[in-house]
């Protein structure tokens, strides 16, 4: 089987056999399958799939690796600052010299990559370049930095939020977030003893703002960094609320009286319609009669259609011509 992804097709040429190698924040790609190892992932998808198939996962942000790794790959993401606590968490987690290679899109800004090394003390070549993509090898060393100086503290909203790199809206409030806040007492009313969801909840600001008020809340997001951080940011604000791993609905149970969201649509770069998709069309499975669905999306979104074939019918509650606040009521038949 061949790899699909550009990243994966630059380890493809190497003569490194990568067999039982520990493969970090990868992407979807069977060819990764095919060569056997581990995984350590924060994103409750890909860790799905290695389960699946059988294959050890480390889905923990600071795992115990009792089992040696001849060396590690690590898949550079978007988030430059990511990737750096994934440099500081590697080094914590494997035995010191272990062999670490980084591999990225240049699009991605892999290249910044040298910069983030030569400033931890580690040492860096460059192994090869194609696909738009380039492979750098170094070994993983004590360092005095922790990977918990990652996280970020600040206020909004009222409220005390905990984020970290690579959360939707790192260190600051999301304009789409705060018109939906704005909006949230119009849609709920008082929301003190209702049950609420909050799907895709990044930092946990919308769970935080109705906790405070009195509701019952929970929180799902597929990214392990979220749940962490909607968990400090509850914690940060006395909320006794809940917050785990799910694919959307995947791992949720029961109904709830309201669900709110600000449902991502990137897939890292590329524009990923489906989890929003998933959101509006099983949400009404997920309410109780005359429970309602209340999301912000930007405006271009396609989420009228899905809203409509789901519900019936819906209300816009704020437009900005940036950002649309909509509310679906699941009917009390």
């Amino acid at each position: 089987m061949s790899a699909e992804t550009p990243p994966c097709q630059l380890l493809e040429r190497q003569s490194e056999a990568y067999r039982d190698w520990l493969w970090v924040a990868p992407p979807h790609d069977a060819w990764l399958h095919t060569m056997g190892g581990s995984v350590w992932s924060a994103d409750a998808a890909i860790c799905q799939a290695w389960r699946a198939r059988g294959r050890p996962v480390h889905a923990d942000l600071a795992p115990t690796l009792t089992a040696p790794v001849p060396g590690a790959v690590l898949f550079w993401p978007k988030a430059h600052a990511l990737g750096e606590w994934w440099l500081l968490a590697l080094c914590a987690a494997l035995p010191e010299g272990t062999p670490l290679q980084v591999v990225g899109e240049h699009q991605g800004g892999v290249k910044r990559v040298l910069k983030s090394l030569a400033a931890l003390g580690l040492g860096c070549r460059k192994v090869d370049s194609a696909r738009r993509c380039t492979l750098y090898a170094t070994r993983t060393a004590r360092l005095a930095l922790s990977p918990e100086a990652a996280w970020t503290r600040f206020e909004a909203a009222g409220l005390t939020l905990e984020s970290h790199p690579g959360v939707f809206g790192h260190g600051k409030l999301d304009d789409g977030t705060r018109q939906l806040l704005e909006v949230l007492p119009t849609a709920l009313g008082d929301p003190a003893g209702q049950r609420v969801l909050d799907v895709g909840c990044g930092d946990g600001i919308l769970g935080a703002w109705l906790g405070v008020r009195g509701a019952q809340v929970a929180a799902v997001d597929l990214d392990a960094f979220a749940v962490a951080a909607t968990r400090r940011t509850f914690q940060a604000n006395g909320v006794a609320g809940e917050a785990w791993q799910s694919d959307v609905f995947g791992d949720v149970s029961g109904s709830y009286d309201a669900i709110v969201s600000n449902p991502p649509f990137h897939q890292q770069r590329a524009i990923d319609y489906g989890p929003a998709e998933r959101l509006i069309r099983e949400a009404p499975a997920r309410l109780v009669p005359g429970g309602r669905l209340v999301l912000v999306a930007n405006a271009f979104l396609p989420y009228p259609r899905w809203l409509e074939d789901a519900f019936g019918e819906f209300t816009v509650l704020a437009d900005d011509r940036r950002f649309r606040v909509y509310q679906a009521v699941k009917t009390r038949r």
